[in-house]
């Protein structure tokens, strides 16, 4: 038995946040909330300003010593034996390869 026309229409209507991200956009709130993310959350350890502190700093200089997959593997599974922990629970890899973006060319620290 088919859908009636309302229920369709929206039906479509919550698939079109869906079909957005397929495409690897995120929305801008989304890329707003990586980015406090990583210097709210990410900052605990790496320091508010990416400068170090449990965790190393975070210049784009070391960043770009990774290809973005690999920052982004980093990110999601964490590194073993360290106090880094990985994000996969809470980003999914798209949203990790943005940050490794961020770090690689939008990072205000480049030392």
């Amino acid at each position: 038995m088919p859908l009636p026309a309302p229920r369709l229409l929206l039906l479509a209507l919550c698939w079109l946040p869906v079909a957005a991200l397929a495409d690897g956009a995120l929305s801008d709130e989304r890329e707003q909330e990586l980015e406090t993310l990583l210097y709210q959350d990410c900052g605990s350890c790496h320091g508010m300003t990416l400068r170090g502190g449990l965790g190393p700093p975070l210049p784009r200089s070391r960043m770009n010593a990774y290809d973005r997959d690999g920052l982004a593997a980093l990110i999601l599974n964490g590194v073993p034996g360290t106090a880094m922990p990985g994000w996969a629970g809470l980003l999914s890899e798209q949203e990790a390869r943005w940050l490794a973006d961020h770090l690689q060319h939008d990072n205000p620290l480049d030392e």
